[in-house]
């Protein structure tokens, strides 16, 4: 039990060193998504929670998506994804998603297809956006993806919110006192949603 406990904190600490990582280095290779800055009142929040950290190598096991007209909340994609692996006790520990949990649930294909249809043509908001856009277009070899507009509110944050000691999810939560199931995709997207409509009341 303890030591599943610190391995989910040491998982917790390399996904964060990670993130950290992937959102301030520069990419030498063109991005499949266009990034945004550009205030909309329209849009889907989208989260994956995974097998690990390498897009292409680890998979999604659970697809978060919260669709937004005019800030206000009409429609909710929470879906399970059965990865065709065995998920390990240290994302169990993180997540609470069993093998158990995912055995019957449908695979990544069919669930991008929902996806795809869920999200439309609206642009996309997500927390460090590069870690889940990078599973999404890790896909492109299964499904058809559009280049997606989208909006990471944890580069949009860093310009709006300076009194934290960082600008990840759960810190950004707490600092604006926002109810935050971590570690659940569809928690993580309600979450998200919340400081985006804060940074978006708040910028110039």
């Amino acid at each position: 039990m303890d030591d599943r406990r610190i391995d989910a904190g040491e998982l917790l600490r390399q996904k964060s060193r990670q993130q950290y990582w992937a959102s301030s280095r520069r990419t030498p290779t063109p991005k499949k998504y266009n990034p945004s800055v550009k205030k909309v009142s329209d849009y889907v929040v989208l989260d994956f929670e995974t097998t690990g950290l390498r897009p292409g190598a680890d998979q999604i096991i659970q697809v978060g998506a919260v669709k937004y007209h005019n800030h206000e909340q009409v429609d909710i994609m929470n879906q399970l994804v059965n990865p065709l692996r065995s998920i390990s006790t240290r994302i169990t520990s993180l997540t609470g998603i069993t093998n158990e949990a995912v055995k019957n649930e449908p695979k990544i294909e069919r669930v991008m297809k929902e996806l795809i249809e869920f999200i439309g043509d609206l642009p996309i908001v997500a927390h460090n956006a590069s870690f889940d856009m990078g599973f999404l277009y890790a896909l492109e070899d299964k499904v058809e993806l559009p280049a997606y507009t989208v909006i990471d509110t944890l580069k949009l944050s860093r310009k709006i919110i300076n009194n934290t000691p960082n600008h990840k999810l759960t810190t950004l939560a707490h600092y604006l006192q926002i109810e935050h199931n971590a570690h659940d995709a569809l928690g993580d997207c309600l979450a998200t949603a919340k400081i985006y409509q804060y940074c978006f009341s708040h910028s110039i």
